[in-house]
């Protein structure tokens, strides 16, 4: 696993994002639809990690992005083409817009800063979504990726920012998904084929040093100029 230098060096604040998937209520809540999978983010305590992580980012001047998946109370517009969406739509907790659901998981911090990222269809939190837009015009090179699940949105995640040229770190005590095993067995065998893997420690020591965040411009990025936009945000797909 990444350490030291290396990874000092490719979560420079100033161009590093940190991004949450389903981190959201009725994913990983007590009350949530997904009872196996939320029990399995507590018990391993990757949810505590990836609240510790927010936490850190929010001190070293990190942006921290959220995404949520959710839909519409008609359903219109989002996938009927897996079985998984088939069975989604069967479960007793739905990620309605704008119900409890879709608000971010305690312990998980929330700061003005943070941007709000929704999406209405498909499995992965960058593909259709603003994140790429919005991580370009923050000048963000290095996207960390934590939360679940491991069976499909954080490998879809971790796929898609390398295919968009960002550099992928993945905390792989800041992950979950089921049966338990599963997770290592991905991290082993797939995400540490493309990913930067590393722990919860290991990056917070990263950023224990970094100063405070102030206000003003990030670095804009090399493809698209910009600045981060003070205040809170929510973006919708």
């Amino acid at each position: 696993m990444a350490s030291g230098a290396r990874l000092l060096a490719e979560t420079d604040p100033a161009t590093t994002a940190l991004l949450t998937v389903e981190c959201q209520r009725g994913v990983v809540g007590p009350d949530g639809a997904l009872p196996e999978l939320a029990e399995a983010a507590r018990a391993s305590g990757a949810l505590v990690r990836v609240a510790r992580l927010v936490g850190a980012a929010h001190d070293a001047g990190v942006q921290v992005l959220h995404a949520v998946a959710e839909r519409r109370p008609d359903g219109r517009g989002a996938n009927r083409n897996a079985r998984l969406f088939a069975a989604a739509e069967r479960l007793a907790v739905q990620q309605v817009v704008g119900t409890t659901a879709v608000r971010v998981a305690e312990p998980v911090p929330v700061s003005e800063d943070d941007l709000i990222v929704r999406r209405l269809h498909g499995l992965s939190p960058l593909a259709g979504t603003d994140v790429d837009p919005l991580l370009r015009n923050l000048g963000c090179r290095t996207l960390v990726i934590v939360g679940v699940s491991a069976n499909v949105a954080i490998p879809n995640a971790v796929f898609d920012a390398v295919n968009l040229g960002y550099t992928a770190v993945v905390p792989a005590d800041a992950i979950a998904g089921v049966p338990a095993d599963y997770t290592a067995a991905m991290v082993r065998h797939t995400l540490a084929l493309v990913a930067t893997v590393t722990t919860t420690g290991d990056l917070l020591a990263c950023w224990s040093g970094t100063r405070s965040r102030t206000p003003g411009p990030r670095t804009p990025g090399p493809r698209t100029p910009g600045s981060r936009t003070p205040g809170p945000r929510t973006v919708a797909e």
